[in-house]
């Protein structure tokens, strides 16, 4: 259901706290919390008897008005209409084998997310209210992370990608990570470099470490599509020194094998950057606090990560 009047008041409440220059009160949960799950479920069961070409129609129609900022087709110009129907399609096909634990994530998840959020701000006791959180069947792109989205930052959480690729129950570790990105942009608002995504992305894992002492590489999502760290380990200065070589890359090609599915070379695995970023974090760590390296400025980051990759490997 979505809470459009809530959503509201609290905007209104959080606006006149702005604009009489003070901080509003932090209380939880004061997010405003969207939930779309059941909205695809109910869709998914009310047109299973139609044909293929019908049902995405009726996608079209009657799921992405409900958020048409992320489901509509402006956010993908460079798909024909074909691509983009086939990628609604491609969600019907795998809906069945991921449902059961779908609905348990929806089912679960603000318990999940409330104390979650609790624990994360007596670690992190300067965290700001969190933007609008969306709970939703995310057609396949993610499991969660934040999307600018109509002028407005918003945290999605994708019920489908967290159902077929987490492999646990205890989502707290994964949960951490992605509030900590939440946080971490007030400091740190990135760049299309990849060192940018090396420090966010290694610095997330280290804090959901820290903060989960007991969690697992899967919990760390540090095993998909395949184990990183055994990888990364046995090829360590070649990793590293390979990472460290495009540190200030732009190009796509580049992020996308550190980040994403794709190998960067035969001995370093896909999502490498993530596991590389997290070993240049505790090292960074071992003369500084958490809450300090949660804060550095852009231009701060630099030469701290710069130095924490050089203790790793030696590189020509």
């Amino acid at each position: 259901m979505v809470r459009i009047g809530f959503c509201l008041v609290l905007q209104l409440f959080l606006t006149a706290y702005a604009q009489a220059g003070a901080a509003p009160p932090v209380r939880d949960p004061e997010y405003c919390f969207t939930d779309l799950t059941g909205d695809y479920t109910r869709f998914f069961d009310r047109t299973a008897t139609l044909g293929e070409s019908e049902r995405v129609a009726a996608f079209k129609s009657d799921v992405i008005p409900l958020f048409a900022d992320f489901y509509g087709k402006a956010r993908f110009p460079d798909r024909t209409e074909e691509q983009f129907g086939a990628r609604i399609a491609r969600s019907f096909a795998e809906f069945a084998a991921i449902r059961e634990q779908y609905t348990r994530i929806a089912t679960a998840f603000q318990s999940m997310l409330n104390p979650a959020l609790d624990k994360f701000r007596r670690t992190f006791p300067d965290m700001r209210a969190l933007p609008p959180v969306y709970l939703l069947h995310s057609l396949g792109e993610m499991d969660g992370g934040t999307r600018e989205l109509g002028g407005r930052v918003v945290l999605i959480f994708g019920a489908d990608v967290m159902a077929r690729a987490h492999d646990f129950v205890d989502e707290e570790p994964f949960l951490d990570h992605e509030l900590f990105h939440v946080y971490h942009q007030r400091y740190f608002p990135g760049c299309e470099e990849v060192w940018c995504g090396l420090w966010s992305e290694g610095l997330a894992v280290y804090v959901a470490r820290q903060m989960n002492p007991q969690s697992s590489d899967s919990q760390l999502l540090l095993t998909q599509p395949e184990p990183i760290r055994a990888e990364v380990d046995a090829h360590l200065g070649d990793s590293v020194c390979a990472a460290r070589k495009l540190l200030y890359s732009k190009q796509a090609s580049d992020m996308e094998a550190l980040f994403s599915f794709k190998r960067l070379s035969a001995n370093i695995p896909p999502r490498a950057g993530y596991y590389i970023g997290f070993l240049a974090a505790k090292q960074a760590a071992k003369t500084r606090p958490l809450a300090e390296l949660a804060h550095l400025s852009p231009a701060q980051v630099r030469p701290v990560l710069e130095q924490a990759l050089d203790a790793l490997a030696t590189c020509r």
